[in-house]
């Protein structure tokens, strides 16, 4: 397989890439959603809540905290989590700004428009 040349595309095509990546498993996004609605910091629970192993929870840890979207404070011997809110409002304002671009359609040619 080739390589991708990520210097072909603009800052944000990149950036909307790299956080599609992260999010694209489901268990990183039960992790995000668990996060979010406890309006706390998240110690040991994410084990019980999801039902994954600790390595395998801690991989997906590893990821969010990777793009920034997570934030961890030691605690005794673990490691608390939460939403890095900075960096939760910069992605939902990428992937607005990504999903509200108009589409624009040629209607009045119908040859124009291979989806009719």
């Amino acid at each position: 397989m080739g390589v991708t040349k990520t210097e072909n595309f603009t800052e944000q095509q990149n950036t909307i890439a790299q956080y599609s990546k992260v999010l694209a498993h489901p268990a990183r996004i039960a992790i995000l959603e668990i996060i979010a609605q406890a309006n706390s910091c998240i110690c040991g629970d994410l084990v019980n809540e999801i039902g994954l192993a600790q390595a395998t929870i801690s991989q997906h840890l590893k990821e969010l905290k990777a793009i920034d979207l997570l934030k961890g404070r030691i605690e005794g011997t673990s490691v608390c989590y939460c939403i890095n809110l900075e960096k939760w409002s910069e992605f939902q304002e990428i992937f607005r700004q990504f999903f509200n671009q108009p589409i624009i359609m040629e209607e009045e040619n119908p040859n124009k428009n291979c989806c009719n």
